[in-house]
């Protein structure tokens, strides 16, 4: 079986990147980031959806905000959402039509609200929307004063906080942004890019645009498509006029011939820009641009993916949306640090677990090169376990999002794929994740066969809900995927594929995602020949790597985890889950340099050390990458390398050369410094070396960037380090730093890393966590800004940035 498809990028009406975006003066759409001046009150507030009502005691916030970030951690709260709490809480805006939007139709639109929005325009109700991950628009039009003030009310309502099995956050945790548009323009997503031919040496591009015209008049609207190159070029151009009723819709279609197109892939990925524009009359009243892809994708029940006819293999991470101290409100300069550092370790493709992620986070995978498997759903209509007191610990909380989907699953899934359907980055839409988990909730009798819990749950349980269930609510669910888009394969990641088989789930599917269950992959493409088989969540043994690399016909691996994430913890303490590549803070862990080993050619050494175990076969230690032992401890150190050998030396003595990924050698530990080489045909390739540190002396500061731009509230990332005299990390470090901010700035955040920590994140110290924190420093308008760190017994430091 194959499946072939060809795609472009995402359009997205409203997701202009994340900055304040005003289109040409000629145009009539205009839209503007609506972030500012709102006010906040946590609790209820009955009646605050009236225009008088009195807010001048509530806080003043900036959006994207998440209150629960803002704590305090306790025991009293969830396990699965991070021991934060949740609650329910009024937003509200005082604003002035702007002139330029008098006269025309004006909307909201809301990225993403968590969770049971109500939304009020100067009293009067727009509606709710009960999911928190689903972006919205409502019209203002027939309640605003053209004239006077406006109110724009928002009630958040997240009291069930044990709704999800991670952290969600609560608030208007993503950006809002005000639009407004001619009577006769683009509708909310309604401009749709595909490539239905590609070849090297010409393409076709398809655009769809569906319009409305809200006069009270029949139109001739003259509608025109432009592809533009990366110089700004237009390359293609297609014009259609179409007669559309007074109050009525409508939709053109029209052909871009593309001649040499650039093709936009993981390692290039290039990119178009699709200019639409309306005119009625010759005169303009719409236009909206979009960054859009050319390029081919396909997937081949025994050969695996293929992008641009090149076959490929996915090398993918799961990620959640929060960013630790941040919480879900993430600046978007966040996830490009956190993106850029998962290419590195040769990272090709990204799971959206498992929800739909921010608008801006899509553009940057189409811009930096990532194959995105966007994911709609944790649960159908059938509830799953959330743990409360730590995970499968005690009694589990049954809220979640399937209490409102029977109403609102068709919507949610449609609206995810409509926004996201332009983007070149997204390969397949994912309806479900781990929905047929044993006994959580479907259960069937093939699970009274086996004996392993992790594959067969606790056996067949007929008090629960029959698997059989799934297959029909999978067939529903890929129709509304499809009629949204056709061009793209329905997905979902199986947990109990045992159970599944049994049902009408699978083949409801174009690909089918198999979690943690590798060793079924062999039995399973033998039974089951035209079913595409892949890899939708795995573990990070060098095993479930070997089981995509060996097979063609398996194409993909999706780690679990690429980050650290807030949720799905432990017991008390543990806040966090610590299952990634990198921590909460973006800094790689030693998984990482292993995973950059398997997946990257160029040479590669990373040395870690851990004491060595007491007896063979014991279980392996944590690895670290320090040289810091008690006098006469005996040091299990290991390399991580691609090379063909690792020569290890001791204070300048070789204690031996040895082949493999994973060389290690038990040391009796000296002070001083452990080098490692790397060999290739013989030949040193790459050297590292671990030192022993001396006591922690000074303070050091490593800003990503010195300049912001103030009128999009930049925002640098600031790397603090605990140093010896030398200036060496002293990785066990855990002093309390305090920050002192000024200028037109603030401190977002601070984060360690550290999953077990309950220093609060808004406040201006933290203990260092091996050594090391991140602050979050945002520039609040032009000039300059001093960023200065102290600690009692070391040398402090400052930074200088600059805000313009």
């Amino acid at each position: 079986m194959t499946i072939s498809l060809l795609l472009p990028k995402q359009l997205a009406l409203l997701s202009l990147c994340w900055l304040a975006t005003y289109l040409p003066a000629h145009a009539q759409r205009q839209q503007l980031l609506f972030n500012n001046d709102w006010k906040f009150h946590l609790g209820d507030a009955p009646g605050s959806e009236r225009p008088t009502a009195d807010d001048h005691a509530w806080r003043a916030v900036t959006l994207p905000h998440d209150w629960s970030i803002e704590g305090p951690f306790s025991e009293q709260w969830a396990s699965a959402t991070a021991y934060l709490p949740g609650g329910l809480g009024w937003y509200r805006k005082s604003f002035t039509l702007p002139a330029g939007y008098r006269g025309k139709k004006v909307f909201v639109y809301f990225d993403g609200v968590y969770k049971n929005s109500e939304v009020w325009l100067n009293g009067h109700f727009l509606g709710k929307r009960p999911s928190g991950f689903a972006s919205f628009q409502y019209e203002l039009t027939p309640y605003l004063a053209t004239a006077g003030p406006n109110v724009l009310a928002v009630k958040v309502d997240h009291r069930e906080v044990a709704d999800s099995r991670w952290y969600t956050g609560s608030g208007i945790y993503r950006n809002v942004y005000l639009l407004a548009t001619a009577p006769v323009h683009v509708q909310q997503w309604g401009m749709c890019f595909t490539t239905p031919q590609v070849s090297k040496s010409t393409a076709t591009g398809k655009v769809s645009v569906a319009l409305t015209n809200a006069s009270a008049t029949a139109a001739a609207v003259t509608v025109t498509s432009t592809l533009l190159d990366a110089r700004g070029q237009a390359v293609a151009t297609a014009k259609q006029v179409l007669n559309v009723k007074a109050k009525a819709d409508g939709t053109a279609s029209l052909t871009l011939p593309i001649k040499s197109p650039a093709l936009w892939s993981a390692d290039q990925p290039n990119l178009y820009r699709l200019r639409v524009s309306l005119a009625v009359q010759g005169k303009p009243t719409d236009e909206v641009t979009e960054e859009v892809g050319v390029r081919t994708i396909r997937f081949d029940a025994n050969q695996g993916f293929f992008l641009n006819e090149q076959p490929t293999k996915l090398r993918g991470v799961c990620l959640h949306d929060d960013a630790g101290a941040l919480g879900v409100a993430v600046p978007p300069e966040v996830w490009e640090r956190r993106l850029k550092t998962l290419k590195a370790a040769g990272c090709n493709a990204i799971r959206m677990s498992h929800n739909p992620h921010a608008d801006y986070f899509y553009r940057l995978c189409d811009r930096l090169g990532f194959l995105v498997m966007d994911e709609a759903f944790d649960e159908w209509e059938r509830g799953k376990n959330k743990w409360v007191a730590g995970w499968n610990v005690g009694t589990p909380s049954q809220h979640g999002p399937h209490e409102y989907f029977k109403e609102w699953g068709d919507r949610d899934l449609r609206d995810m794929v409509l926004r996201n359907r332009n983007c070149p980055s997204i390969i397949m839409w994912s309806i479900g994740n781990e929905i047929d988990y044993p006994n959580d909730p479907y259960t069937h009798e093939v699970l009274n066969t086996g004996r392993n819990p992790q594959i067969y749950g606790k056996g067949y349980l007929p008090s629960h809900p029959p698997a059989s269930e799934m297959g029909p609510l999978a067939r529903r669910l890929v129709a509304v995927a499809k009629q949204a888009d056709s061009t793209r394969p329905i997905t979902a990641a199986l947990a109990g594929v045992v159970m599944s088989n049994f049902t009408d789930y699978p083949a409801a599917l174009d690909l089918v995602g198999y979690n943690y269950q590798e060793f079924r992959y062999p039995e399973d493409h033998k039974q089951y020949p035209q079913r595409i088989i892949y890899g939708s969540e795995n573990g990070m043994a060098p095993s479930a790597w070997a089981a995509v690399d060996s097979n063609a016909y398996v194409s993909a691996q999706y780690l679990w985890t690429g980050i650290d994430y807030l949720g799905e913890a432990g017991k008390w303490p543990q806040r966090a889950n610590g299952a990634g590549l990198l921590d909460m803070a973006g800094f790689p862990k030693p998984e990482y340099y292993f995973r950059q080993s398997l997946w990257t050619s160029a040479p590669l050494l990373y040395l870690t050390t851990a004491e060595a175990p007491s007896k063979p076969g014991a279980r392996q230690p944590h690895l670290a990458p320090t040289w810091n032992w008690p006098a006469a401890s005996q040091v299990h150190v290991v390399a991580l390398t691609n090379n063909e050998a690792t020569e290890l030396f001791l204070n300048g003595q070789s204690l031996g050369k040895k082949t493999g990924r994973l060389p290690a050698w038990d040391v009796p530990y000296a002070a001083g410094e452990l080098r490692a080489n790397g060999y290739r045909n013989g030949q040193v390739v790459s050297e590292t070396q671990l030192r022993t540190v001396g006591a922690p002396t000074a303070l050091q500061l490593k800003p990503d960037r010195t300049t912001l731009a103030a009128k999009t509230q930049g925002l640098a990332q600031i790397e603090a380090q605990v140093v010896d005299q030398a200036g060496n990390l002293v990785t066990d470090a855990t002093n309390e730093i305090s920050v002192t901010l000024t200028g037109p700035a603030r401190l977002l955040g601070i984060e360690s890393g550290d999953i077990a920590s309950h220093e609060p994140y808004a406040a201006p110290r933290h203990k260092a966590y091996q050594g090391r924190l991140l602050l979050y420093v945002q520039a609040t308008g032009p000039g300059a800004i001093r960023v200065a760190l102290a600690a009692p017994g070391l040398t402090s430091q400052a930074a200088e940035l600059r805000a313009e």
